[in-house]
């Protein structure tokens, strides 16, 4: 009778390993679910940031005061761009930032001092710090095309923009988006105008 009694299992002992069973089911479906929801959130994650509002870092000076070297930006998708407006978009295999300054049809003029005019009527442009011819190459004025628009960057003497042959007019294909926000560096987080 002893020898029988060692050969089956106590009941604690059985209980134990059916909890401990049970134990290893729940977290292991714990740990699958977790790490669904983690790669679901993850994948929405990377689809807002590429298609609907990509994050950018800024380079260079040719946005500046409006936008530093090493600001990131957030940018969001729109259809129609405006005068004032700063968007990125393609060129080259690299992403510029820009400002709109005149779209499809509309009479781009640049006088000697800087001044933009834009249909006969001169732009007010308190972003703009410093006024400069820069460096243009096109006939002025200058009709921008069906389906383009035409950017120059804030810092005018150094920025190589739709002023150039070389960058031209930026077509609606080539456009990344309208830059919406800066969020970094933290202390000047603010809405881009």
């Amino acid at each position: 009778m002893n020898a029988n009694k060692q050969d089956f299992p106590q009941i604690e002992h059985i209980e134990s390993e059916i909890s401990r069973e049970r134990y290893k089911k729940r977290y292991r479906l714990s740990l699958k679910s977790t790490v669904f929801t983690l790669i679901t959130v993850a994948a929405v994650a990377i689809l807002v940031a590429t298609l609907w509002m990509p994050v950018l870092q800024i380079y260079g000076s040719s946005m500046t005061p409006t936008l530093e070297d090493g600001d990131i930006v957030i940018s969001t998708t729109v259809s129609e761009m405006k005068t004032g407006d700063v968007i990125a978009f393609y060129y080259n295999n690299k992403v510029l930032v820009k400002r709109v300054i005149g779209v499809s049809g509309q009479w781009v003029d640049i006088k000697e001092d800087g001044t933009v005019y834009v249909n006969g009527e001169a732009l007010d442009e308190p972003y703009v710090t410093e006024k400069a011819f820069g460096d243009c190459d096109i006939n002025l004025p200058y009709q921008v095309p069906e389906g383009r628009i035409f950017v120059m960057g804030d810092h005018r003497s150094v920025s190589v923009d739709s002023r150039s042959s070389v960058v031209g007019c930026v077509s609606e294909e080539q456009i990344v988006g309208k830059i919406i926000f800066r969020i970094w560096p933290l202390d000047k987080i603010e809405a881009i105008r």
